[in-house]
């Protein structure tokens, strides 16, 4: 490492059933490796160390959803450009294809989860569809909203508060599609973020604190939307102290993901929804 400047740290145990199975080996690697890395980078006079890390919100949420459940998950990203709003969330459709087409090559796919809840309701997800199979013509298509529609539909939510981090802006389209859908949206509240980079910031803590604000006592449950958003590991926890069910938008798609292609195991801590 003598004469480096830079050094990159791209290793890391990721899959939550090797770590589970061998948990030493991976507070080794992940936390006591990446000690040792910036160790060694100072002792050496490197400036700058990198972690890499490609654990957003939705994947790991899968993975810690579905790491028991007999299924492969496939993940590729299309590019965004900030700030959030629906010009942005437009210029995604244009790549929707192409990237579909990226995730197992030449190969059939039993469904293909597009993750972004406001994208979805600016692109509309009849465009996501079509533009899904044009590469992937076998596969169903599902979407954080349109999952969360069917989550309200089979828990019998018909009156919702609703929680999300988006601007001024964004706030409206989702509302608007709520109410266009027969939602009764009873109360509506944001942390009014911009950048997506900043959503995935939320804290749990911060989750929680804005939704005990929340006026839930008139209403069927609360939906917190955006796949950026922390919340499922805490989703019990929430509708345990708040008395009521809670919908998020990883948490709908994952439930609807596994319901179409036929697995319906009840999975404990992720919320009433996995239970009904």
């Amino acid at each position: 490492m003598s004469g480096v400047d830079f050094v990159i740290h791209a290793a890391a145990m990721k899959q939550v059933p090797a770590s589970e199975y061998n948990p030493m080996e991976c507070i080794k690697t992940n936390i006591m490796g990446a000690q040792n890395v910036i160790d060694a980078s100072i002792n050496n006079g490197a400036t700058k160390v990198i972690a890499l890390s490609t654990d957003f919100t939705i994947e790991q949420d899968y993975r810690n959803i579905c790491h028991q459940i007999p299924v492969d998950i496939f993940v590729n990203r299309i590019p965004f450009e900030n700030p959030l709003n629906h010009k942005n969330y437009l210029k995604m459709a244009d790549h929707i294809s192409e990237v579909s087409s990226q995730i197992l090559p030449s190969e059939d796919i039993d469904i293909v989860a597009y993750g972004c809840t406001s994208g979805t309701i600016a692109i509309g997800s009849d465009r996501i569809k079509e533009e899904v199979n044009k590469t992937k013509p076998k596969a169903k298509v599902t979407t954080p909203i349109t999952a969360a529609m069917k989550a309200f539909n089979h828990l019998g939510l018909k009156k919702i508060a609703v929680l999300t981090p988006y601007p001024k802006d964004v706030n409206a389209t989702v509302y608007n599609y709520l109410i266009d859908n027969n939602i009764n949206v009873e109360s509506f509240s944001s942390f009014n973020l911009e950048y997506d980079s900043e959503i995935a910031q939320v804290s749990l803590a911060s989750l929680e604190k804005e939704i005990s604000k929340i006026d839930l006592s008139n209403v069927d449950g609360l939906f917190v939307s955006c796949t950026a958003l922390k919340i499922v590991d805490v989703l019990d926890k929430v509708e345990s102290s708040q008395n009521t069910v809670v919908i998020s938008s990883n948490q709908a798609i994952i439930w609807d993901c596994l319901r179409s292609v036929g697995i319906d195991s009840k999975i404990k801590g992720y919320g009433k929804l996995f239970l009904n």
